[in-house]
């Protein structure tokens, strides 16, 4: 596992401690949830792109190769050029 540090403010710090307290979980875990979420958001971003690339009419019978078009190189040429 691997260990990140963050900088926020100081204001930042204690709302996420407030936010993390109120749902009765650490802050850690609260910011591990909220990395897990960010990137099923991006995932379903990157899928979509993928995709709308796709020909009319064209049928994925494997989602398995989407996945594996994710980790592709080529794939961060999409996102570049989409930004």
């Amino acid at each position: 596992m691997a260990m990140l540090t963050v900088r926020l403010s100081d204001e930042k710090h204690q709302r996420l401690k407030a936010l993390a307290k109120s749902r009765g979980i650490s802050l850690n875990r609260l910011i591990g949830e909220m990395v897990t979420q960010m990137l099923a958001e991006f995932d379903a971003e990157i899928r979509f792109l993928i995709r709308a690339e796709r020909p009319v009419g064209f049928v994925a019978y494997d989602d398995k190769a989407i996945e594996m078009a994710i980790e592709a190189d080529e794939l961060v040429e999409v996102i570049n050029d989409e930004t």
